[in-house]
């Protein structure tokens, strides 16, 4: 039976696909066993009436190690 952690990271990028890669990519990094990332919410960030950058919340899980 399998033991997994979750972790919350909040990441930016362009686009929502380019925020939630950065957010697994960035996890993987230091995390071993990253097995999936579910966004929470999504914001897109306005600068004089335009999206600039969307801003993602997630939780990505990790399966433990014996």
């Amino acid at each position: 039976m399998s033991v997994a952690k979750v972790i919350e990271l909040i990441s930016e990028g362009a686009s929502v696909e380019e925020a939630v890669s950065k957010a697994a990519a960035k996890a993987a990094k230091t995390l071993r066993n990253v097995s999936s990332v579910n966004v929470e919410n999504v914001k897109a960030l306005v600068e004089k009436g335009k999206v600039v950058r969307y801003r993602v919340d997630t939780k990505v899980t990790f399966v433990l190690e014996d």
